[in-house]
């Protein structure tokens, strides 16, 4: 796994077993590294970095050698998720420009082929694109209103975009499940926020576990059988955030 980890006031990222072992840290410059994202193929890491009062989103390899900035010049960006046969990677524009008002964001498409970006999705405020297993789809999450956002999903180029959630809670920071039949996701529908799962169309909802504090930016395991998600909790004895592991929903 990949992890960020604070250092001497600053954000780093560290590689961990999936038990929590073996540590090794593989950013140590002096400013804050966000949103790490495995490559499908184990061999790459997209982030961002935050430095010189930016945000780009950075490439390298897993040990952090061979870094390059992939995102658009003159744009902060934030969120990359690749697709998943590699050969793209998806990013949005920050959308917290001036918190905590949101700000119009975009999602875009790097395309590692050719070195092309282009825009996706635009018009609002566009967040945490996912691609499916099988590229055709794309989940991300827009605001409709000041405290209301949905999971929407397009095709992958953006078209026909459509509200899949619908519910007057704060829904969002989607993840396809490595089959496609799934579609995991954070909502504070309960009070806190917690993770779910729908179907691609937005049925069967149901809660992944019933956790105290901010769970937020689901993950799957590759092999399909576990979500992974970070639980924030502020004040107390257990100050601080933990990454939690569920069982994933069965077939069927």
């Amino acid at each position: 796994m990949v992890v960020i980890r604070v250092v001497d006031g600053r954000e780093q990222l560290f590689i961990i077993g999936v038990d929590g072992a073996h540590p090794r840290q593989i950013t140590a410059d002096p400013y804050d590294h966000e949103d790490p994202a495995w490559s499908p193929d184990g061999k790459r890491l997209a982030f961002v970095a935050k430095a010189g009062g930016g945000e780009a989103i950075v490439v390298s390899k897993i040990d952090g050698a061979d870094r390059r900035i992939v995102s658009a010049k003159g744009r902060r960006a934030i969120q990359p998720t690749w697709s998943h046969d590699g050969a793209s990677l998806f990013y949005c524009t920050d959308d917290d420009l001036a918190p905590p008002r949101k700000n119009d964001s975009d999602i875009l498409r790097y395309d590692f082929r050719g070195g092309h970006t282009r825009v996706v999705i635009t018009g609002g405020v566009n967040t945490y694109p996912n691609l499916s297993p099988d590229g055709a789809r794309l989940a991300f999450r827009r605001m409709v209103d000041e405290v209301n956002s949905e999971v929407f999903i397009a095709d992958a180029d953006g078209a026909h975009a459509r509200n899949i959630t619908n519910n007057a809670a704060f829904d969002g920071w989607p993840a396809w499940s490595p089959d496609g039949r799934w579609i995991a996701f954070a909502s504070n529908r309960a009070g806190d926020y917690k993770i779910y799962v729908m179907r691609p169309d937005g049925s069967k909802a149901a809660l992944v576990a019933d956790t105290a504090g901010r769970a937020t930016a689901p993950r799957w395991s590759t092999d399909g059988r576990h979500i992974l998600f970070p639980v924030c909790r502020r004040g107390g004895p257990e100050d601080g955030c933990r990454i939690l592991a569920a069982p994933a929903p069965k077939a069927g």
